[in-house]
């Protein structure tokens, strides 16, 4: 894997990077045939101290009655490189997420990752930033709003609204509040690296199964929840 950058960067530093790599991230579908899809969970441990990054790989379709066959998965832990800075989380989860793909054999063509894409102030959340380093369409899957506004989705699964937010040339579409399942509250779905909205919004309907999370998430924070579990 080619670096990208370094990570020991300032919070002035970082801000002013994310700005610059905003702009190589690809806003139309750029997409292999897709074999297998990862789900990205990142969270912390030890009151911040410990980054805690879980993958699992899928193949792709799903087996009969929509069951994902589970073909790799891998944890990493590692000590937090960055404290708590908002709109710099990606500094803070991403070189935990670098480590456990580098330990698969197998590589995805595609990535759900739990957090945001370009649905960001500077457009490079998450997901986004993830991307860039990997050369690998993603999308994010939030369960929040980080920015934007929007108006409420329909009622039924799959139903959407745009999330828009005021760009340099006025109002643009940063992505899309997902009713993923009726009668519970939306999630925030927005193309992370090589995916159009549309694209992004349509792959993660196909990976809902039967709770408000997709699949390929759902199994990774399912992972990352086995605190017993051998560290490899």
């Amino acid at each position: 894997m080619t670096p990208l950058h370094d990570w020991n960067l300032s919070p002035t530093e970082a801000i002013a990077l994310q700005r610059r790599l905003a702009g190589r991230v690809e806003h139309t579908d750029r997409l292999a045939p897709v074999r297998r899809i990862a789900g990205v969970d990142i969270g912390f441990e030890q009151g911040g101290e410990i980054t805690r990054a879980a993958v699992v790989v899928l193949a792709w379709p799903p087996a009969g009655e929509g069951r994902f066959e589970v073909v790799e998965q891998a944890v990493h832990r590692e000590p937090t490189r960055m404290p708590y800075v908002p709109g710099l989380l990606s500094f803070r989860e991403v070189p935990a997420a670098l480590a456990a793909f580098e330990r698969l054999e197998t590589r995805p063509q595609l990535a759900l990752v739990d957090g945001q894409g370009i649905a960001h102030p500077r457009r490079l959340g998450v997901a986004s930033h993830l991307g860039l380093w990997l050369d690998l369409p993603t999308i994010g899957v939030a369960k929040k709003r980080l920015c934007g506004r929007h108006g409420e989705p329909g009622p039924a699964r799959g139903d959407w609204a745009p999330l828009v937010d005021d760009g340099p040339g006025g109002e643009e579409t940063i992505g899309a509040v997902l009713r993923s399942r009726r009668g519970v509250k939306p999630v925030f779905v927005s193309p992370g690296h090589r995916l159009c909205l549309e694209t992004a919004v349509a792959w993660v309907v196909a990976c809902l199964g039967r709770t408000k999370l997709p699949e390929p998430t759902r199994l990774a924070d399912r992972l990352a929840s086995r605190r017993d579990q051998k560290r490899r």
